[in-house]
């Protein structure tokens, strides 16, 4: 067996930093929706993704990829956000397999209400600290880092 890459002092540092970030960052959102808007992040994803799409519908699968959730979890959230009555679940007319949310016009009315405050609380954790070259930066680690292939 061959020793462990161990990191580099700075290596160990920007760990340490990213950690940091991944934990405060989602938290912060997750409290600002909770407080504001009685919707988890996950929540809020999954309705801002349908308010995106033609008809306000999309395939569960698809759904999952695009709100970075496991099919089990979206399941989850989208049943507590039909119990509000922002989201139903439809079967697909050409595949009855195939499970479609569909965000309603409750829900579509939640995101618009939502949305000012969310993206402010964005833009004061995020943008309000970084200069135009360090948002360009950070888009180019963020595409690095999501090309990492899945784990087996």
């Amino acid at each position: 067996m061959s020793e462990p890459r161990w990191l580099t002092q700075e290596q160990q540092g920007a760990w340490r930093q990213l950690v940091e970030v991944l934990v405060k960052v989602p938290a912060a959102l997750e409290t600002q929706l909770q407080r504001d808007a009685g919707l988890t992040h996950v929540g809020y994803l999954v309705m801002m993704t349908l308010s995106e799409h033609p008809e306000r519908r999309l395939p569960m699968s698809h759904l999952a990829k695009r709100a970075c959730a496991s099919l089990s979890r979206l399941s989850h959230v989208v049943a507590r956000l039909e119990e509000k009555g922002w989201i139903r679940r439809e079967r697909d007319q050409v595949d009855g397999r195939v499970q479609i949310a569909v965000l309603t016009d409750e829900g579509y009315t939640k995101v618009v209400a939502t949305a000012p405050g969310h993206v402010e609380t964005v833009q004061q954790l995020i943008f309000d600290r970084l200069s135009p070259a360090q948002v360009c930066q950070l888009t180019e680690v963020a595409e690095a880092l999501l090309r990492i292939p899945p784990a087996p």
